[in-house]
């Protein structure tokens, strides 16, 4: 979002911030044109197209989604499940079926990790409470760092995505593809990763270290080929266990189109 914060970008732009999920319910409802959406909402919202390049991916450790368990991995029979992420469900769910054991209770719980344990042998929990986690007092397992590790394949979370309806309304000027490529680029100049360092630590209780290595080391910011062979790896392994209905094939905007509307 740098451009957008900090350039010019957001001058064409009505711009607002709310959680992965419902960025993906307001395209549905029409009532956000752009989001970012977590990439098992794909399958739900239909009409999306994909701004091709730009991704909230990982090739290795995301450090960002957890399982944390009270016993090994082989004895966990019941699975908190953070309701706020689709996604990583989706993943939780794969791993268990095609890997772990698929004969686990699920639980869909608020995500409090203490209450999670309480009720279940493991607790699926996402962001900045993950990247705060003491793993010395648990067992905990990289869901993202066991995916690579099992697949050989890059995971991708999230990525922009338009609604087609709304491309006609869209100045015949702007480049959307390369707005949010661009804007991903300048936000990953080391001068602006130490500036998000400085303004995201405190708010999210992390040193400033902390903060760019994850930026910098977990996040891969690009929808490249690895990535969507991981993408639709991902897609059809949880439609194979029901964790996904059936996702339809990738549609992307067309760029050179992009350029003329």
């Amino acid at each position: 979002m740098w451009d957008f914060e900090h350039g010019n970008a957001g001058n064409d732009f009505d711009i607002s911030y709310t959680v992965p999920s419902r960025c993906a319910a307001q395209l549905a409802e029409g009532t956000a044109d752009i989001g970012i959406i977590p990439a098992a909402a794909y399958a739900t919202v239909p009409g999306l197209l994909v701004l091709p390049g730009v991704a909230i991916a990982t090739r290795q450790a995301v450090r960002s989604i957890l399982l944390i368990s009270n016993v090994p991995l082989e004895k966990i029979q019941t699975v908190a499940l953070d309701t706020s992420s689709l996604t990583s469900t989706a993943l939780t769910r794969v791993l268990f079926a095609k890997w772990w054991g698929g004969e686990k209770t699920f639980i869909a719980m608020e995500p409090d990790v203490e209450n999670m344990l309480c009720r279940a042998d493991a607790a699926m929990v996402i962001g900045d409470p993950a990247l705060r986690v003491d793993r010395s007092r648990n067992f905990t397992y990289d869901l993202a760092e066991e995916w690579v590790r099992l697949t050989g394949k890059p995971f991708v979370f999230a990525f922009w995505a338009v609604r087609s309806a709304a491309l006609n309304d869209a100045k015949r000027s702007l480049e959307l593809a390369e707005v949010f490529q661009r804007s991903r680029d300048h936000g990953l100049k080391p001068e602006n990763l130490e500036k998000i360092g400085r303004e995201w630590a405190p708010r999210v209780g992390l040193s400033e270290a902390d903060v760019k290595r994850y930026l910098t080391e977990n996040i891969h910011y690009f929808l490249d080929a690895p990535c969507l062979q991981g993408l639709r790896l991902f897609y059809r392994y949880a439609e194979e266990c029901g964790a996904l209905p059936a996702v339809p094939e990738l549609h992307f905007l067309d760029v050179p189109h992009a350029a003329a509307i």
